[in-house]
Order: C-alpha cells, then structure tokens, then sequence
C-alpha cells in the first residue's frame, strides 16, 4: 500500500483547483460538496501515474515495399533516400540501430539502395581502393 499525503496540504490543493474551476465554470451551489469530495479524493487517493496506453505506431509505408533496387524508403516520413543513414540522423534524430529497432527490423536491414551500394562498389574496385599498392617481396626485407 502507497503512503498517504498529509491532508493540509491535500485541502490547500483541494481550494486551489477549486478555486481555478469555479472561476470559468458555472456551478450550482448543490454542486459544490460532490465537486470538493471528487477533487479532494483524486488528490488523496491516488495511486500513482496513470500510465497511457502506448499507441501502435505506422510507417510511412510498408516494411516490404520500402527498399527497392534504386532507394530506400524512410518508415518514419516516407522520404526516398538512396542512402538512409544521413536522413535519419538529421531529421528525426535516429542511429541506425534506434531506426531498425523501432520498427523491428532486422540487423541485415540495408541502409543503402542496393543499386547505388553496387554502383559505388564497382566505383571503388575500378579505382583500385582496397587493396595494397606495394608487394612485399623477401629481397627487400632481408637486405640491410
């Protein structure tokens, strides 16, 4: 059981939300007890926060038909992004990792337009970006 507050300090809350009430509500003055026992009451007698229901979120669009080959659809706004990441972060203030789990999407979830991710890669191999530029051969690294 909770512990209940001090009964002054309920009827001074009591007056004062009465008070405010009384000031733009007309009320007949049969009304007035059953008004302060109801206020009074929901003051004393409370439990704690009352919690809402959460609400049910929707994307924007559906989970299955927002990546296509040529962009990714954003489930918050429903913006066609090539890449998500940026959007996320400046618009609606989400990681990633906050954005898949939101909505419950999986790890594997891309980010990034799979046309775009493989025309960027063929761009990065046909600049030769990932490999070693030097070969190391044993002539060089046993002479002294």
């Amino acid at each position: 059981m909770s512990e209940q507050p001090d009964k002054s300090n309920v009827l001074v809350l009591t007056s004062r939300i009465a008070t405010a009430y009384l000031h733009s509500h007309t009320v007949p003055a049969s009304h007035l007890p059953d008004l302060l026992r109801s206020i009074f009451n929901s003051l004393y007698y409370v439990e704690g926060p009352v919690s809402e229901p959460p609400v049910p979120i929707e994307p924007a669009v559906s989970i299955r038909r927002s990546v296509s080959p040529d962009s990714i659809t954003c489930l918050e706004c429903g913006r066609k992004c090539r890449m998500l990441k940026r959007h996320l972060n400046s618009e609606h203030d989400l990681t990633p990792d906050q954005y898949r789990a939101k909505w419950g999407l999986p790890r594997e979830y891309p980010m990034t337009a799979p046309n775009y991710a493989a025309a960027r890669s063929a761009l990065a191999k046909s600049l030769g970006l990932g490999r070693s530029t030097h070969r190391r051969t044993k002539s060089t690294s046993n002479s002294k």
